[in-house]
């Protein structure tokens, strides 16, 4: 229900405001809304800088002044450089998932992980036929330090139990392996972005091998970027392809499924997809 309730150039004190706010609760209000969408994730344009030839002095040495600009830039492509390095680095010396998981809770490159609570990096079992990767920890994630625990990861141990498999199975051919891209929750659950999911793909990469997965679920647009290089999961989705050399299904996300209830019959769709390529 809509609350419709709009006071122009009235003041009233604390107590009225409380009374209104109950008032309108037993009425049934649980929303607030604007007269029109309000898309707080629409930040205004950043201002343009002034031309150069306006604050340049004539016989002033340009170049000079090309060159202080563009170092900065430089100097963070030369850290993330150096970042990505030590991730290969680290990510080959592990010669077991535990040794992996070590190794990637000291890495430092990813600035996101000061703001984590914990290092998640995964759950289910690891000699499980398929890997279902994800993208990041959310605040259950984070809380917990286990991969896809909140409602989402609710609805995934739905949809596995529906084709017969699990996190919590002993038997491994019907067991999952679960982890994501990244192993820490990005600030306010925002996406990954490019540079994160770059730093992540060599401990993810040495996670499949050592894990060593008949298949890959990638569930999610992040997964995709991740594994394959592409986007767009509502077109990929369905569709067989490679990833980390083996068999890859990308999937929606769980998330995704909660938000749009209607995609849950191309999951399932799916689901039975990968079920008949396991001969379960």
């Amino acid at each position: 229900m809509e609350s419709e309730l709009v006071w122009r150039g009235a003041e009233i004190d604390g107590w009225t405001a409380l009374a209104l706010l109950e008032w309108q609760r037993e009425l049934g209000v649980d929303e607030p809304m604007l007269d029109a969408p309000l898309d707080r994730t629409d930040l205004p344009a950043p201002p343009k800088p002034a031309a150069a030839a306006a604050i340049v002095p004539p016989g002033a040495n340009t170049t000079a002044n090309t060159a202080a600009t563009s170092a900065p830039h430089a100097a963070g492509l030369d850290l993330h450089a150096d970042a990505l390095k030590e991730a290969e680095a680290l990510s080959a010396r592990a010669r077991s998932l535990d040794d992996l998981a070590e190794l990637q809770t000291g890495y430092d490159g990813l600035q996101l992980k000061r703001g984590a609570r914990n290092f998640v990096f995964a759950d289910g079992n690891p000699a499980a036929r398929v890997m279902i990767v994800g993208e990041a920890p959310g605040e259950e994630e984070d809380a917990q330090g286990k991969p896809f625990v909140g409602r989402a990861g609710q609805l995934l141990d739905q949809m596995l139990r529906a084709i017969g498999m699990g996190r919590d199975l002993p038997d491994s051919t019907r067991a999952v392996y679960i982890a994501n891209v990244l192993k820490w929750r990005p600030p306010g659950n925002r996406r990954p972005n490019a540079d994160e999911i770059s730093l992540s793909v060599p401990f993810l990469r040495r996670q499949v091998e050592l894990a060593d997965p008949e298949i890959v679920v990638l569930m999610g647009n992040t997964p995709c970027a991740a594994a394959l290089g592409r986007e767009g999961i509502t077109r990929l989705r369905g569709t067989w392809t490679q990833a980390f050399g083996r068999p890859a299904l990308p999937m929606t996300h769980p998330a995704y499924l909660l938000r749009n209830p209607v995609a849950k019959r191309e999951a399932w769709a799916d689901l039975l997809s990968l079920a008949d390529r396991l001969k379960l």
